[in-house]
């Protein structure tokens, strides 16, 4: 039985390999990489993600993964193949972000990530 090919998106920050091991033990073929014709071609992708909005930002454009990462986000919400966002994975796919006023996400989700209220207990 032939596994599905994961693409974890390797773009420097993130829990990368943490993603990339649950996704095997689930029975996937998760390959972190960068290479975009690989992306393309994976039937899903996980964009992950650990710090700060602004950070994490500027990794995907770094390292090249910006327009990959945009395009596999809007394929997965045309109907086309699975994508997850993890962590500030998933919120990079908005507008933008409280926590770094002025700094584009990847405008997939019109809107911003907005910290929870004062009289909602966070950890």
């Amino acid at each position: 039985m032939t596994r599905p090919v994961v693409a974890v998106l390797d773009y420097g920050i993130g829990n990368l390999r943490s993603a990339q091991k649950a996704l095997d033990r689930v029975g996937a073929d998760a390959r972190l990489t960068a290479d975009p014709s690989e992306i393309a071609s994976a039937a899903g992708v996980v964009l992950p993600g650990v710090g700060a909005f602004g950070r994490c930002t500027e990794a995907p454009d770094a390292s090249g993964l910006t327009d990959t990462a945009r395009a596999a986000a809007t394929d997965a919400i045309g109907g086309g193949r699975p994508f997850l966002g993890i962590c500030v994975g998933l919120q990079l796919l908005y507008t933008g972000s409280d926590e770094s006023p002025g700094v584009e996400g990847l405008d997939v989700l019109e809107g911003r990530v907005c910290a929870l209220s004062d009289a909602v207990k966070r950890p």
